[in-house]
């Protein structure tokens, strides 16, 4: 760290603690050179996790909006608000420990009915009539089929 006051690069740590309840670390620091004490915070540096849309543009990751999808899905299902928070959670998890800081909506909705799946049988075929947009009965039924197949 250079020194505000002599600018040499030399300096050591006389205290360390945690600032903005966690976020941050304070840490004093005295100059080798000229002896003068100086503060300095070092937070984590998270990088927006962007969302490419199906027309191509980009926007960043809104977890609200797999919130949304997913309580319509779940519309009077036994599925409560503490387990959609918890999905959600998951997913969104998964996405910042991944290496990826662009990801796709169809990952994203991919993951959301892998998910769903597990939770509730009913509010995944919802989710995915809408996701998959469905454009007969035929389509529908055979997720279904493979959904049935799969079970067994």
């Amino acid at each position: 760290m250079k020194c505000p006051f002599c600018g040499n690069d030399e300096d050591k740590v006389i205290d360390s603690r945690p600032a903005d309840e966690g976020l941050a670390i304070r840490r004093r620091r005295e100059c080798i050179s000229c002896g003068s004490r100086f503060t300095t915070y070092e937070k984590i540096e998270n990088l927006p996790l962007m969302v490419i849309k199906k027309d191509g543009t980009r926007q960043p990751f809104d977890g609200d909006k797999i919130i949304s999808g997913i309580l319509r899905a779940c519309e009077k299902r036994p599925v409560s608000a503490s387990q959609v928070e918890a999905l959600v959670r998951s997913i969104e998890e998964s996405l910042q420990n991944s290496l990826k800081r662009e990801i796709s909506t169809s990952e994203i909705g991919e993951m959301v009915m892998e998910h769903l799946k597990k939770l509730d049988e009913v509010a995944y075929v919802r989710f995915a009539s809408v996701y998959r947009q469905f454009k007969d009965v035929n389509s529908f039924f055979l997720e279904l089929t493979d959904m049935l197949e799969k079970r067994e």
